[in-house]
């Protein structure tokens, strides 16, 4: 692969001087790249299908075939924006977007932007109904799964990555198979996470062959075409998060259910059966899992007394992810470790508003902060935006905005 990097560098006419201040996780100028695709194989049981592309002028193309010359391989091809800023790159090599643009090709990158605080906004153009997986890389090394994607036909995505990272190259790869989980990865040391949000607390993460569901409740449509659960995680009783007759449509026999007493108590004989009673502070193994059973409750109010609900720390491949339940900014919240997910609720007035969700998250720091839970009383939606904001980027923690509702 040095030599591939070499002969990347030498297409170029100029390459910038890297400059000493652009270090990963700096938050310092950051390069946009843009890939359209890339030739890939077969992963676990889907097949992969190289998006079609367009050969650009001063783009490389790269054939893995070794027995044909570059000149004859139409994929894949690499277009990649070598330049200090971003608002540099959209304007620069504005040319090879127009003309990805014009060539109708099946499946492409259409477009991709600078936007505030240094993120990423890419377009992708595919036929709607298809799924497709995007993946990332900073050097063309090391490559990690961004995203799965089933295409609406132009489809957006914001990668609010970009601000750690001084260069991000893109690819992506058209997916074949059944009950596709869509959804934002996370890498782990035993295969990727998948996090799926259904609606308000609802969530679905899959992971080694897993189905992992969080509080599921709502609309029987959300759940068709997934998988039934593996394991059910359920913070507390309240409606929102806890409903019989959801929990019989998605369990089957081999589910396991974990669950606080209060939960428990208001089960039918056949879901006590798959259920184990969880209190704070309790820590079990399940299905290759760590679970921590951890505090969940109100400062302010009589909502969410403490000891009734959990939240929950997931150890799984080497990564932490945390589900906060209904919860305010509770000190065992804020002295959370390690934590690499955190998906962290904030409404009015039945959880914490943003002010105090966005000094907990600077608190504990993850790398990852998903606000979820976010549907107030009056009906209103809290302000992610300024929760965004608060957090700021200074600290390392990303903060991903994403449709609950």
């Amino acid at each position: 692969m040095e030599s591939l990097l070499s002969l990347l560098r030498r297409h170029w006419d100029q390459e910038p001087t890297p400059n000493p201040s652009h270090q990963e996780g700096n938050g310092q100028d950051t390069e946009g790249c843009l890939l359209p695709s890339w030739e890939g194989s077969g992963v676990g049981r889907f097949t992969e299908r190289p998006v079609r592309t367009l050969r650009a002028p001063r783009a490389l193309a790269l054939c893995p075939d070794r027995t044909r010359s570059p000149a004859g391989c139409l994929v894949p091809v690499i277009v990649r924006a070598v330049c200090r800023r971003l608002t540099v790159c959209v304007g620069l090599f504005g040319w090879i977007i127009a003309l990805l643009l014009t060539a109708q090709e099946t499946a492409q990158f259409s477009a991709i932007q600078s936007l505030a605080g240094r993120e990423m906004r890419l377009e992708f153009s595919a036929p709607a109904g298809r799924n497709y997986r995007i993946e990332v890389s900073t050097n063309l090394l090391q490559w990690e799964s961004l995203l799965t994607l089933s295409s609406q036909g132009l489809n957006e995505h914001t990668d609010s990555a970009t601000p750690y990272f001084a260069s991000r190259i893109y690819r992506a790869f058209q997916l074949d198979g059944a009950n596709i989980l869509t959804g934002d990865h996370l890498p782990t040391d035993n295969g990727d996470v998948i996090f799926h949000p259904i609606n308000h607390a609802t969530l679905i993460m899959s992971w080694n062959g897993k189905m992992i569901y969080n509080d599921p409740v709502g609309d029987p449509a959300a759940f068709q075409g997934i998988p039934r659960a593996d394991l059910i995680l359920i913070s507390h009783a309240h409606g929102d998060h806890f409903s019989n007759s959801t929990l019989g449509m998605v369990t089957n026999s081999g589910s396991v259910i974990l669950s606080p007493s209060v939960v428990y108590n208001g089960m039918p004989a056949a879901l006590k059966i798959l259920t184990r009673v969880m209190t704070n502070g309790a820590i079990t193994q399940v299905m290759g899992l760590t679970i921590e059973a951890v505090p969940a409750y109100n400062l302010t109010s009589s909502y969410h007394p403490k000891g009734v609900g959990n939240g929950y720390v997931l150890t799984l491949g080497g990564r932490r992810v945390y589900l906060s339940g209904d919860s305010e900014d509770i000190p065992e919240m804020r002295s959370l470790q390690d934590i690499d997910v955190a998906f962290v609720c904030m409404n009015v007035p039945f959880t914490m508003p943003v002010d105090k969700a966005s000094s907990a998250v600077r608190d504990f720091r993850p790398r990852v902060v998903y606000p979820y839970h976010y549907r107030n009383q009056a009906g209103s939606l809290a302000d992610l935006s300024g929760f965004k904001r608060q957090v700021g980027n200074d600290l390392g923690s990303e903060v991903r905005l994403r449709n609950w509702y």
